[in-house]
């Protein structure tokens, strides 16, 4: 009776563990968000262009090398973290999720040392030193990004895992806008100083090194453990994760669900290797819909304005105002130190509207609402948006400035661009932002669920490079026509596609059955067994589980 009434205990902290799991494995996805929007600021510094051979002798900046040096910086992280995701695939498959993620923050922070050791006195050298320590520390990125959803996903009860998941977004948007503080803080009090860059890189290793501790208090995915057969070890960290009795009611039906499903998968795909993995009855459409999820969030348009907030905010006036400057929280190369203080104010100002908004809508909305509807009403907003922005700019463009030019305000029609592009980045964290890393982490089951995060995770690194090679030349090339573009794919892609994939919300890992691969009524009969079993006195071991099992089958 005692651990029956434990089992139903609930509360505010009955999920604290759960959470700071989640806290600790999402302290690699912060520093996703950091890289995002720290490096524009480096590179666009003036005396880390005129340090690295970027500016001419006149002291003009040679805008072709400018844009080759800052796509090159931006782009060669994604490079990495592309090869990282995909590695993480089978090592997770082999060593859990908790120690690789370990190994993979110690191969973040050996990169993250490398951008801060150039001190300038050597052009190519240091430019090669930080294009390696960026490749490097992607690497370690793409695997973090590839196995902490899963990890987090696999701990998570369906109850609040949307939420617990989503905070993977939250962590984003945080992580960029402290990089917006820090170009700031940078750009205001360093001058003509190889900290210019060192502070920035620097500071990577603060949350990489909580990140790493914080990983030797938490215990391996219970999911991974029974999926290897340490099974006693696996509901006992399930018990301790849901803050319950091995022997609990809640606990017991909960390993039962994860055993059953993994009972059937043993006997679905014998000696999984990569055709049935990819191939397996169910598995292709789940291994399409993280292909094509993250394709399409990468081309929502909302990493272009992330990842070049400067250049698209002069791009629609905004060249010459203190509250521009402070918005992107990227240094421009042409700009007066005036208009690179506004540029900053005004990406400071998007990055805590971004993440009050996510966080907002983890806590309150993904769990109470679903993941198609946000996902629908999130491409719909983005993409009424870009519209009214590019319409706006081809009626209303801004007049060219000089950069000798004293500041000037914005006009109204630019004021109302840059109010649309807020509005953009909220609609954006409700649906496109978070809930295709809660999605995939969802639809896989467990034993090829570290194939399908390894996929999602490179889709997206592999479209993030593409989208931050490209933006800069899609600027120049089609100027309003850059919006309209964006509009078209959110309204005719994006918005499509959230009406088509299946709703996850409120299911458990086990019971992902939306794609017709797992027999309910057989899923039924196997829990029942695998309750059973764990009911008994003395546990069965895996040998005789599968024996019983596959009687009951007969």
């Amino acid at each position: 009776m005692g651990s029956v009434v434990k089992s139903e205990r609930v509360g505010l902290f009955q999920n604290v563990r759960v959470y700071w799991l989640a806290f600790i494995a999402y302290w690699g996805i912060l520093l996703f968000g950091y890289d995002t929007g720290i490096a524009g600021g480096v590179v666009g510094n003036l005396y880390f262009e005129e340090t690295f051979g970027i500016a001419n002798s006149t002291g003009t900046i040679n805008t072709k090398k400018s844009d080759d040096v800052s796509s090159n910086v931006v782009s060669v992280l994604q490079a990495g973290a592309f090869f990282g995701a995909l590695v993480s695939a089978p090592v997770s498959a082999k060593f859990g999720r908790k120690w690789p993620l370990f190994i993979y923050t110690l191969i973040f922070a050996i990169g993250a040392i490398l951008t801060i050791v150039p001190s300038g006195s050597n052009p190519g050298r240091g430019l090669g030193e930080i294009y390696a320590g960026r490749v490097i520390s992607g690497f370690g990125i793409g695997a973090i990004t590839a196995v902490s959803p899963a990890f987090v996903s696999e701990c998570s009860p369906k109850e609040v895992r949307g939420r617990i998941t989503g905070l993977f977004q939250v962590m984003v948007a945080s992580g960029i806008m402290i990089s917006y503080f820090i170009n700031l803080g940078v750009g205001l009090h360093v001058k003509n100083n190889p900290k210019i860059w060192r502070i920035p890189f620097g500071l990577q290793l603060v949350p990489a090194g909580m990140m790493a501790l914080g990983l030797l208090t938490v215990k391996e995915s219970p999911r991974y453990l029974a999926s290897v057969g340490r099974n006693e070890e696996a509901i006992n960290n399930l018990a301790y994760l849901r803050r319950s009795p091995a022997d609990s009611e809640s606990v017991v039906l909960e390993m039962a669900e994860i055993e059953a499903a993994i009972q059937e998968e043993r006997l679905a795909r014998v000696s999984l290797g990569w055709r049935e993995a990819f191939f397996g009855k169910g598995n292709a459409i789940r291994f399409l819909i993280a292909f094509m999820i993250f394709l399409l969030q990468q081309w929502s348009g909302q990493n272009s304005v992330t990842y070049y907030a400067p250049q698209i905010f002069a791009s629609i006036g905004y060249t010459g105002t203190k509250n521009s400057l402070l918005a992107s929280g990227v240094l421009g190369a042409e700009f007066s130190s005036f208009r690179i203080l506004d540029i900053l104010l005004t990406c400071r100002s998007l990055g805590v509207v971004k993440v009050v908004t996510v966080s907002t809508f983890v806590a309150f909305g993904v769990e109470r609402f679903g993941r198609k509807r946000f996902l629908f009403i999130s491409s719909m907003g983005m993409g009424i948006l870009f519209f009214i922005i590019g319409a706006l700019l081809k009626t209303h463009p801004p007049p060219a400035a000089s950069a000798n030019d004293a500041p000037s305000s914005p006009s109204r029609a630019s004021q109302a661009m840059a109010a649309m592009l807020y509005l953009e980045g909220v609609c954006y964290v409700i649906g496109w932002g978070p809930l295709p890393w809660i999605y995939v982490s969802e639809i896989f089951p467990t034993r090829t669920r570290h194939y399908g995060l390894a996929l999602a995770s490179a889709s997206q690194w592999l479209w993030n490079f593409v989208i931050s090679k490209q933006t800069p030349i899609m600027k120049t090339e089609l100027g309003y026509k850059l919006f309209l573009m964006f509009a078209s794919v959110n309204i005719g892609a994006l918005a499509v596609f959230s009406l088509l994939i299946p709703e996850t919300k409120g299911k458990s890992l086990e019971e992902m059955d939306i794609f017709g691969a797992v027999d309910v009524e057989q899923r039924q009969k196997d829990i029942m067994v695998q309750t059973l079993i764990h009911k008994q006195p003395h546990r069965q071991s895996p040998s005789t589980r599968n024996s019983i099992s596959s009687d009951n089958k007969v």
